[in-house]
């Protein structure tokens, strides 16, 4: 049986605090990470939202084998 996982569809908040960025976020997110670690998941986030909107936009259309 395949788990389901919750999609949330708010943003975690990010602050930095003393040369760290923490962010909270749903689900009790919150963790603090090096400002390169932030940068690498933002990098990261951003390449996988990007495919993941193309799949959302990709599920809608009728595809046909060539």
């Amino acid at each position: 049986m395949e788990d389901k996982r919750t999609v949330y569809p708010d943003a975690s908040e990010v602050e930095a605090v003393d040369g760290a960025v923490e962010m909270n976020g749903p689900d009790n997110v919150d963790v603090a990470m090096t400002p390169e670690a932030a940068e690498e998941t933002s990098d990261r986030l951003t390449d996988q939202a990007v495919k993941a909107r193309g799949q959302r936009r990709l599920r809608k259309m009728a595809h046909r084998a060539k």
